[in-house]
C-alpha cells in the first residue's frame, strides 16, 4: 500500500451516561451534523424504556445487551476466483462487529411505524433485547448466509 492507514479517532464519552459507545451510537444516529438532536433522540429512547421496563435492568444496560443481541459474528464477503464469485464466510473484526450492530439497530429503528424516532429507537431496542425484532433478522439472516456458505472457507486469504 501506498498511502499509511489513517489515525484512529478517539472520542469523548457522552456527558448523562459518560460512555464512549453511546457517543459512537449517537454519531450513527445523527443526521446532517445535528448532534444535540441525535442525543435528544437517544436520550428520549432510554427514558421510554426505563418507563416501559418491566425488570429492575438499567436501561443503558439493557441497550448494551440489546446490542451485543444484534452484533454479527460473521458475514460473507464476495471472492472471485477463476471467473467465478463466491460468497465467503469470514470473521468480523471487533470494531466492524460493533458498527454493524449498532447501523442495523437504527435503520430498523426508522423502518419502523411510530410517532416519533425515539418511540421507534426505544421499540427496535427492546425488541433487539428480547432478540426478535428486524435488526435481529439481519443477524440471524447474515449467520445463515455465513453457515450455507462454509464449503467456501476454504477461498479465504
Amino acid at each position: 500500500m501506498r498511502k499509511s492507514k489513517p489515525k484512529k479517532r478517539h472520542l469523548l464519552p457522552d456527558p448523562k451516561f459518560n460512555d464512549i459507545l453511546v457517543t459512537q451510537f449517537v454519531n450513527n444516529l445523527m443526521f446532517d451534523g445535528k448532534k444535540n438532536t441525535a442525543y435528544a433522540v437517544f436520550y428520549g429512547a432510554m427514558d421510554i424504556i426505563q418507563q416501559k421496563n418491566k425488570e429492575e435492568i438499567a436501561p443503558l444496560d439493557l441497550w448494551k445487551k440489546a446490542l451485543e443481541n444484534v452484533t454479527p459474528q460473521v458475514e460473507v464477503k464476495s471472492r472471485r476466483v477463476g471467473g467465478a464469485t463466491f460468497q465467503v464466510p469470514m470473521e468480523v473484526r471487533p470494531t466492524r462487529k460493533v458498527a454493524l450492530g449498532m447501523k442495523a439497530l437504527i435503520l430498523n429503528a426508522r423502518k419502523r411505524s411510530g410517532r416519533s424516532m425515539g418511540e421507534k429507537l426505544a421499540a427496535e431496542i427492546m425488541a433487539a433485547f428480547k432478540e426478535e425484532g428486524g435488526a435481529f433478522k439481519r443477524k440471524e439472516d447474515m449467520h445463515r448466509m455465513a453457515d450455507a456458505n462454509k464449503a467456501f472457507s476454504h477461498f479465504r486469504f
